[in-house]
């Protein structure tokens, strides 16, 4: 049993290392889900329940089995939310660093290529990055925000489903070798 949970580790780190991300990718994709997120909820707010930037960070620090490369680009995306949002510097970097390690500890253990996984950790991320920013706001900064599992169970469950057809277009967009 053993061997063959081995060989499957092995199959997945095997592809992952033929696939590789565009570096132009890397940048722009994060850019372009900060500033929808910054700017079309003013213009459409049926979508400000979407978290894109922590999708891009979910998604990123899946594709390269590190935690430590999850750990620097959730902490280059939070850093870059905060400084376009009218949040207090560093919420959301502390937060997605958080999600970004974890993320890359996940890809570690797990076929991260699997739709049905990608969909039940970017609803679980999106679960833990809501919840440790409630923790963060009411523990740093002393606000009283609510926290109402049921709605972010929901929204959680609403950013899976636009994770799925993100992920495949960022998937498409990988160099393969």
């Amino acid at each position: 049993m053993a061997e063959f949970s081995e060989q499957i580790l092995n199959d997945t780190q095997r592809k992952r290392a033929i696939s590789r991300l565009r570096p132009w990718v890397v940048l722009i994709a994060p850019l372009l889900a900060i500033l929808f997120e910054v700017y079309v909820p003013q213009l459409f707010s049926g979508l400000s329940y979407l978290e894109l930037p922590l999708l891009v960070t979910v998604y990123f620090s899946l594709a390269r089995p590190s935690p430590v490369a999850g750990l620097l680009f959730g902490s280059g995306v939070g850093l870059l939310q905060d400084s376009l949002s009218h949040q207090p510097l560093g919420m959301f970097g502390i937060v997605k660093t958080l999600v970004g390690y974890f993320a890359g500890q996940v890809s570690l253990r797990f076929d991260v290529e699997n739709m049905v996984i990608r969909f039940i950790l970017a609803f679980f991320f999106y679960f833990f990055h809501q919840f440790f920013y409630w923790v963060l706001a009411r523990a740093l900064l002393g606000q009283p925000l609510d926290f109402n599992p049921q709605q972010t169970f929901v929204l959680g469950l609403l950013n899976a489903a636009v994770a799925m057809p993100l992920f495949i277009m960022l998937d498409k967009l990988k160099v393969t070798e």
